[in-house]
């Protein structure tokens, strides 16, 4: 079921980041001419990194909801661009404090990887609305697989685009900059990614778990009621059957 292998996980998820941040704080040198600030690079790239790589996986699963038509691909999708909203306004918030702290400004509006990030972020703000606007669960969950299969489409064209602009004063982490890394910078940043990674995961397997349980209580609260007909999914919430695993 969804909650299985979770304690591991999260086991797995408590360890990594406690080492990440022993890295982050014992290892990895501090910045020369940033100090201490830069440290938070360690959360900042990480996060960005997991969320847009959660929206892609949101999009596949939504590809496998429209092929299948099985409400678990939905839900999964669902949940996989909740979370990844949440890791993207948190990439928003800790790049201000950074830049606020590295250039003197909060926000920079000719920085191309600033603004394409916001972007990204805004279109998948969009999600939830559109699911809470349309009361027909069957309808609900193709419209919403179709714009998760389309906002992931432009996520990797959108990096592409970003990564051809000749002009940006953004930090690249991915290529020659994040090659030229010393050692120790490089191990406590991929130690952080797996970490991250592995708490994405976590929250995953554990809200999909909190949802379905939530959806057999009300199930079997109707059956037990005889009110066959009472809704066992709230709106804007994708359906799950009771039978589904993982």
């Amino acid at each position: 079921m969804y909650g299985k292998g979770l304690r591991g996980l999260s086991i797995a998820t408590v360890l990594t980041l406690v080492g990440a941040f022993a890295l982050v704080f014992f290892y990895a040198p501090t910045d020369a001419d940033q100090g201490v600030i830069q440290k938070i690079f360690y959360v900042h790239v990480p996060m960005a990194i997991v969320a847009l790589c959660g929206f892609v996986f949101a999009a596949a699963m939504a590809i496998q909801h429209l092929r299948t038509g099985e409400r678990r691909y939905d839900l999964r999708a669902y949940v996989a661009i909740h979370l990844s909203l949440i890791l993207g306004i948190g990439t928003l918030i800790s790049g201000s404090i950074w830049a606020k702290a590295s250039w003197g400004h909060w926000w920079v509006w000719d920085e191309p990887t600033l603004v394409s990030f916001l972007i990204v972020v805004l279109l998948y703000a969009c999600y939830q609305p559109l699911r809470f606007a349309i009361e027909d669960p069957e309808k609900q969950a193709r419209y919403a697989s179709v714009f998760a299969i389309t906002a992931g489409a432009f996520v990797p064209l959108n990096f592409l685009a970003v990564r051809l602009a000749q002009a940006y004063t953004h930090p690249r982490v991915l290529g020659t900059t994040g090659g030229s890394m010393p050692g120790s910078m490089r191990l406590t940043f991929l130690v952080s990614v797996v970490g991250m990674a592995l708490l994405f995961a976590t929250l995953w397997k554990y809200e999909l778990a909190s949802k379905h349980t939530a959806q057999q209580l009300r199930a079997l609260r109707a059956r037990l009621t005889g009110d066959a007909a009472a809704p066992t999914v709230r709106s804007g919430q994708p359906a799950l059957p009771a039978e589904s695993t993982v």
